[in-house]
């Protein structure tokens, strides 16, 4: 056996005959379980909450007023938007919410998910082309008012959707296209209008959020092509509490219509502006485990200085830096192992036990949930090695162990609780506690307007990017230990 395996040998052998390593150990993998399943977190939805999924695979929000009639083929709809308006003056203006919508939209049917194209004004985000939920293409920054109007038009050539707009309704703009491979002969097609969630951070960790309206005026609007029917048209609430029911619409001589709509027509998000939460919420433990594997990491050294331990460790092992290397690969192999086990059990149950309450919990694919099972036990090991660095190089428990709990979790615990968002950002970025970003399981969409804070599992930095950064500490942090294994007296 070499060196190094010796070693290696040796140093799991003194770990896990330590009690206080092993019973620690446990009591952060219990905490982080504790947290995930304990009561707390109550609401008032269940399976029947189940949001529709899109043709990407993903869930959305698929919620709007719809005046339509059925189109065989290729055809148009063109239509003048003269106002559009909203009931939430704390966004001042005409008191529509900046992703408010109104416009002209072609769908396969009326069912939630489906395919779509869309072009649209918006309350505060100019025209757009938006299709398939998740695609969003920008036009003109125009802002829709009586003074003011815009005209749209939609293109139907087979699978292929042109969006134009244009200012007076005679030289038009292309905005974009759309290709909608599963749309079938016969569309739903007319005039839309929905607004989302309005969402305001009053703090850190708290957040409030409640529905909207908007209403919005057409007129001149005319088609051409295969429409079907008997050329009436339909004002239908999609994705609403009662489709069949109809929504507010009041149709006027000479193609005109006034539509009010809630909802929208967007990728899904968690939090005040969506709904339930995203399973990083059961992981909300991890920091109170994390001090312990901390106190664990910084002990690995410091204990064999405070006892006197260290000079029989090199006596018996003269390569200082294999030392080193093998406490770090042991602690690190410990704590990755028992992390990921924990955090595989705590995201399994805790959602489970979530949706019993009521919480509605949006689903990830399969392999955001291993990255956040696997990430979460880096996250602990990366730390744990971190503190072993510090421990190395402060060499005093008390000191080590307050340095490295500073420089994990104080910063998360600051930028969910007390710091301004964009403070709480800044530490999240540069600080060892940039690796939480591991835990991300939901997308900040540009398109949807939310409270994105790590309150909410959302982090600044993507979630590799953020294990990197706690990495490059830890490797800082044994540099500087071995730097000082070389240069002291034991």
């Amino acid at each position: 056996m070499s060196g190094l395996g010796r070693q290696l040998r040796a140093e799991w052998t003194k770990f896990r005959t330590l009690r206080g390593w092993v019973i620690g150990t446990a009591v952060a993998c219990v905490i982080v379980l504790a947290f995930g399943v304990a009561p707390g977190m109550q609401g008032t939805c269940g399976s029947e909450c189940a949001l529709p999924v899109g043709p990407g695979g993903e869930e959305v929000t698929d919620r709007f007023s719809f005046v339509h009639r059925p189109m065989t083929g290729d055809g148009s709809i063109t239509v003048r938007v003269t106002s559009l308006s909203g009931d939430t003056p704390e966004v001042g203006g005409t008191g529509a919410v900046p992703w408010a919508k109104a416009g002209v939209l072609v769908k396969d049917g009326t069912g939630g998910g489906t395919t779509y194209a869309a072009v649209m004004v918006t309350g505060g985000h100019g025209a757009r082309l938006q299709y398939d939920f998740t695609n969003d293409r920008a036009g003109a920054a125009v802002a829709v008012r009586p003074d003011r109007p815009h005209w749209l038009r939609l293109t139907r050539r087979g699978d292929v959707i042109a969006a134009e707009e244009s200012v007076e309704g005679v030289a038009w703009t292309d905005i974009g296209q759309a290709t909608l491979p599963g749309l079938p002969d016969t569309a739903e097609v007319g005039v839309f209008v929905t607004s989302p969630q309005f969402s305001k951070a009053e703090g850190p960790a708290s957040v409030s959020g409640r529905p909207t309206s908007a209403t919005a005026t057409f007129d001149r609007l005319t088609t051409a092509g295969a429409w079907a029917g008997d050329g009436g048209w339909i004002a239908q609430g999609i994705g609403g509490p009662d489709p069949a029911a109809p929504v507010p619409a009041e149709l006027t001589a000479g193609g005109g219509v006034t539509v009010t709509g809630s909802g929208d027509i967007a990728p899904a998000v968690s939090g005040a502006s969506g709904l339930g939460v995203s399973i990083t919420q059961t992981l909300v433990g991890t920091f109170a485990g994390l001090v312990v594997m901390v106190v664990i990491g910084a002990l690995t050294m410091t204990t064999e200085y405070r006892r006197g331990l260290i000079s029989t460790t090199f006596t018996a092992a003269p390569r200082r830096g294999q030392v080193l290397v093998a406490k770090a690969l042991v602690l690190g192999a410990v704590t990755l192992a028992a992390g990921t086990a924990t955090a595989a059990v705590v995201v399994t149950l805790g959602r489970r036990l979530l949706r019993q309450r009521g919480v509605y919990v949006n689903a990830v694919t399969t392999g955001t949930e291993l990255r956040v099972i696997a990430g979460t036990g880096l996250l602990l090991a990366a730390a744990a090695v971190f503190a072993l660095g510090v421990g190395t190089l402060l060499r005093r428990g008390t000191t080590a162990v307050t340095v490295a709990i500073v420089a994990t979790v104080l910063p998360y615990l600051l930028s969910v609780t007390v710091l301004p968002f964009a403070a709480g950002d800044w530490l999240l970025r540069v600080t060892p506690a940039a690796a939480f970003a591991v835990q991300q399981s939901a997308r900040r969409w540009p398109q949807v307007d939310n409270v994105y804070s790590p309150a909410g599992g959302y982090f600044p930095l993507p979630p590799w990017a953020g294990v990197g950064v706690l990495a490059l500490w830890a490797a800082i942090a044994l540099a500087l230990g071995a730097l000082t294994f070389w240069r002291r007296d034991a």
